[in-house]
């Protein structure tokens, strides 16, 4: 992988958040702009989450590590993005109202579900380090396993979400499905074997 491949990738990564704020200090979000911002975000989080997951399956299909060399930075950016989603949703839904934050977290599902994922999400985000990982030794694979029931976790908080529309929690369901079936090991053995043709 060329040396600057990485440093543009990981501005590239920044770019929905900066359009997000540009469109919101030009007042190009609509009548509800911070209801936007919170869905975005949130939206985005998934993305970069099913991104992250997709990363061992296209080394399989590949042969090349480069995508690995991807997996920790978007994983962070996973992190990132749901922090923001978490403000907006504190600072621009509820003023930092704490009582009907909790209020509606014990009384929203979605947002229960929400919350989990975002605490399942801390120490996956705390443990990405290379220090950390030799520290954990097996034991960061299986922490990290953790990152399967956040994605469930994550596309359902959508379901719940949306209600009505629920053309894109099917595009994200089909895909979260794509990347749990293509690490079946009938599935591996299939496509390493097409690759040593």
């Amino acid at each position: 992988m060329s040396r600057l491949i990485k440093p543009a990738i990981f501005v590239l990564c920044l770019l929905p958040l900066f359009l997000l704020f540009r469109n919101f200090y030009l007042d190009q979000l609509g009548a509800n702009p911070f209801e936007v911002l919170t869905r975005s975000t949130g939206e985005w989080t998934l993305r970069f989450l099913l991104l992250t997951l997709a990363m061992t399956p296209l080394r399989n299909i590949t042969g090349s590590a480069w995508p690995i060399r991807l997996r920790r930075m978007l994983g962070l950016y996973t992190f990132f993005y749901v922090c923001v989603h978490l403000l907006t949703y504190i600072w621009l839904d509820h003023f930092f109202d704490w009582n009907e934050i909790v209020t509606d977290i014990v009384k929203r599902p979605y947002i229960t579900l929400g919350m989990l994922a975002f605490v399942l999400l801390i120490p996956l985000a705390i443990t990405s380090t290379k220090k950390m990982i030799r520290r954990l030794g097996k034991n960061w694979k299986s922490l990290h396993k953790l990152v399967y029931l956040i994605a469930v976790l994550g596309v359902v908080h959508f379901w719940l979400l949306v209600k009505a529309d629920v053309k894109e929690p099917i595009i994200y369901s089909l895909i979260l499905l794509t990347l749990f079936l293509v690490r079946l090991k009938p599935v591996q053995q299939r496509i390493l074997s097409l690759n040593t043709r």
